[in-house]
């Protein structure tokens, strides 16, 4: 299975927020996981749309986790932030001339079902224990 790349930059943001009590900027985000300022921006409206983020305008603003990210299910995260999308597009363009009969889209969305329940037990707060949790506390801050 294969996440998006925001998805990937969102479990980052979140992650890297965990360890920290202070205020990042877009700027230090972008800087620290090595992301395009515009995307992580993308990305970092869609995690305060959630509830994951809590921002703060002006000239000493940035965004923080939320109180309740740190025990929020990765899977749970995960399955929103990628959408309903599957595996495979049975239904794109062209139609697979298979699909009436296929038995293979059921397997596949079981297997993905499988991933996610794999990811529901672990929590943001779970991802940063030691070690990431030094590797992360030493992200921007060089």
């Amino acid at each position: 299975m294969y996440l998006n790349r925001s998805t990937d930059i969102s479990l980052r943001i979140l992650m890297l927020g965990a360890t920290r009590d202070d205020l990042l900027t877009i700027d230090e985000l972008a800087e620290s996981l090595v992301v395009p300022r515009h995307h992580l921006a993308k990305v970092v409206q869609r995690l305060q749309h959630l509830g994951l983020l809590e921002t703060v305008r002006g000239r000493r603003g940035g965004v923080r986790l939320a109180a309740t990210a740190q025990t929020a299910s990765i899977g749970g995260i995960v399955r929103e932030l990628e959408g309903g999308t599957e595996v495979v597009d049975c239904d794109g363009d062209p139609i697979c001339p298979v699909s009436r009969g296929c038995l293979l889209r059921g397997a596949l969305r079981r297997a993905q079902e499988a991933f996610y329940a794999s990811l529901d037990p672990l929590t943001v707060g779970d991802l940063t224990a030691p070690p990431a949790r030094q590797v992360l506390l030493s992200l921007g801050r060089r």
